[in-house]
This record gives C-alpha cells, structure tokens and sequence, in this order.
C-alpha cells in the first residue's frame, strides 16, 4: 500500500489512479544519446554530459515510478517525489474547475499538463500527466455524480 492509500477517509475509495507518462524519460534519453554521439568529437565536454544525462534519468524514473494522482469519491489527492515527498489534496466540493493542455504530440501520445483550480484561487498543475481528459473526465463524474 502506498502513502495515499493509507490516508483515505472513512468511506473514501478510489475512482481512478493516474500516473506520469513515460515521456518523463524523453529528455535524459536524447541527451544521453547526443553527448554518446559527440563522444569522439567533444571528448571530455560529451562524458560530462552523458552524467548529467543520467543523474536526470535516474531523477525522472523516481518521479514516473513516486508520483500519483488519485481521484476518491471525496476528494482529489497528488503525491509527487522521492526524497523530497510533496502531497496536494482537493476536495471535491473546493476544485472550481480542471483544464488540461495537450499538445500536438500529448494528444498522440495520450499525455498532457492538468490544472486544478480551487476556490480561494488555489493552483496546481500536473505536467506530463498520462490520460489527462480520462482524469479530468472522472473528477467531473465525482463532482456532478449522474
């Protein structure tokens, strides 16, 4: 069990749970393969870049493999880091409104960044979020139950 199923209310259950996308990955990844490429050209400057290609790629796989975004019939939860844990909770009653970004390749790929609006003007954005319209989708459903 993790940290947010062990927080749930008294007749709290969970919806829907949503993950970072793999795309988290993409950046340490090309910069990986660049600095393997310059190698024979840069020498020296390419290794140094090729560590810090990897220090972001271990940072990242923490991040896919830590952060969750949980929708309970009462409230909306966000656990995001390792090392440096942080954790965001909305409930259902306070979000005033969700918007999610996607871009061209979020749309092919099925990612994008969520905003979760509260009352009071609190924000929070969900950057490289997986499914965000499938998570906007089941707040809206808690919210405005049929």
């Amino acid at each position: 069990m993790g940290y947010i199923d062990d927080n749930l209310t008294v007749d709290e259950h969970i919806v829907y749970r949503a993950k970072l996308h793999w795309t988290t990955l993409l950046g340490p990844t090309l910069l990986a393969f660049l600095a393997i490429l310059w190698i024979p050209s840069k020498g020296f400057s390419a290794v140094v870049l090729l560590f810090i290609a990897a220090l972001w790629g271990i940072s990242s796989s923490f991040s896919l493999k830590t952060s969750e975004f949980i929708v309970t019939n009462k409230r909306v939860l966000i656990q995001k880091g390792f090392l440096r844990k942080k954790s965001y909770e909305f409930l259902l009653t306070k979000i005033e409104g969700i918007e999610v970004y996607q871009p061209i390749l979020g749309r092919m790929l099925n990612f994008g960044k969520i905003v979760i609006r509260g009352t009071g003007g609190t924000r929070h954005s969900l950057r490289l979020a997986k499914n965000p319209l499938e998570f906007r989708k089941r707040v809206q459903e808690q919210i405005n139950p049929a």
